[in-house]
């Protein structure tokens, strides 16, 4: 028992003291004021795609966000229908009608065109977005941001990602938005997502050019296009089932240094309000990352045990010097969730159930795996996404799930049919 002790606390001390500070409250990429605007005399043109796909719901509070953006450069907002079945694409037109002619001018709506074999439909419909923009622009020195149709942008988003760009001389600025977080569930739930995300990925080490961890968030990608072009378009990425790290790990790798924080400035709009959304967001990919790999199912399983499991337990059943050891590690352990709490103004108390929120965190990993083997994969947006061979086939179905901010790598890409 000891011994248990004694490794579950080594561990955090290697946590907490050297693991890139992944409990800490940033980094965070505040408004750029209008004099650091003025600052900056050239801004490079901008272009913005918004795949979407049954988003009608969101989808005009988004466009409108976009469009109300502070940007001093030329940027345009072109939103790529992908096969929706609610209105949305509609919605969006409507809309348009009724803006301004300056507004009217920078927004375009594209139908995505049947996805070819290979590709998945989010980046299909990227993919259809830049083609289209390339075909109008000189696209000479210019960035593509890529954002979900259920984020919410302030009016200073778009300059301060550039300008964190520029300033900094990155390829790539990616930021993991604020998560709704007003149910009960939610505040249960979904701050413990991105801690978890954060231990997974430490923001300083994929920030830090000399490492070799690379990470993203799809809600808010930012990219160069002479970077994107480097790594070979959207094509290099195009059957990766969890797609933004796979992005900013081939971008690390070839083009140099990027950068991934918390919003301050972006709103997911996407409601989480029942256990069973939250457990679907989850199952949807767990097991993707981990490569669909048995052998890491377990280690993920050992690891849990000690990091969440076995301080908790030995503080109620044990006693003497196994009892202290464990009391200490299991401060330390819910403590580290204190700064992640703040930044979503919720109660510290949350830190007093922190190793039940981590068993059904992993109780969703062990039943993605189940999914998998069962043959039901991943399903988003009505598209299932399966693999009972090492080849992954997507297929329609009567589903609609909600959307996930990405969890881990697509390092183990798979193929797509319809």
């Amino acid at each position: 028992m000891l011994v248990l002790a004694g490794v579950s606390f080594a561990i955090w001390i290697g946590l907490i003291f050297f693991h890139g500070r992944f409990w800490s409250r940033g980094p965070i990429l505040y408004p750029l004021s209008r004099e650091e605007q003025k600052k900056q005399d050239c801004w490079p043109e901008l272009h913005v795609i918004v795949p979407a796909r049954d988003e009608a719901e969101t989808i005009e509070n988004v466009i409108l966000s976009l469009l109300n953006q502070d940007y001093a450069g030329r940027y345009d907002v072109t939103l790529v229908n992908d096969g929706s079945t609610d209105g949305t694409g509609t919605l969006v037109r409507k809309l348009r009608e009724t803006l301004s002619e300056d507004q009217r001018e920078k927004l375009q709506i594209v139908d995505a065109s049947f996805r070819p074999d290979g590709w998945s439909g989010k980046l299909w419909a990227l993919s259809q977005g830049i083609t289209k923009v390339t075909q109008q622009r000189s696209m000479k020195n210019s960035f593509f941001f890529f954002t979900d149709a259920d984020i919410f942008h302030e009016p200073t988003h778009l300059s301060s990602l550039v300008n964190k760009a520029l300033r900094d001389n990155l390829n790539l600025v990616s930021e993991m938005v604020k998560l709704r977080c007003e149910s009960f569930f939610e505040k249960a739930l979904i701050p413990a997502f991105i801690f978890f995300f954060c231990m997974l990925y430490p923001f300083s080490r994929v920030n830090k050019a000399s490492s070799t961890v690379a990470a993203g968030a799809g809600g808010t990608v930012l990219i160069r296009k002479e970077a994107l072009d480097r790594i070979g378009g959207i094509a290099a990425l195009k059957d990766a089932l969890i797609d933004d790290v796979t992005l900013a790990s081939l971008v690390k790798r070839n083009c140099g240094r990027i950068y991934l924080g918390h919003s301050s400035q972006a709103v997911s709009l996407r409601p989480y309000e029942s256990v069973e959304s939250i457990w679907n967001m989850i199952t949807r990919s767990a097991y993707v990352q981990l490569n669909y790999s048995l052998v890491w199912l377990m280690v993920t399983i050992i690891l849990m045990t000690l990091i969440w499991f076995t301080p908790f337990i030995q503080v109620i059943f044990s006693q003497g010097r196994v009892q202290q050891l464990a009391f200490i590690t299991y401060m330390m352990s819910i403590l580290s969730f204190v700064p992640t709490l703040s930044r979503f103004q919720i109660s510290y108390l949350w830190i007093l159930v922190l190793p039940f929120i981590a068993l059904f965190y992993l109780f969703a990993t062990i039943g993605s795996a189940i999914n998998y083997y069962r043959g039901k994969g991943m399903v988003w947006k009505g598209r299932a996404y399966t693999d009972n061979s090492g080849t992954a086939h997507e297929q329609e179905t009567g589903m609609g799930l909600g959307d996930l901010v990405s969890v881990r790598n697509g390092h183990k890409n798979a193929k797509q049919k319809d």
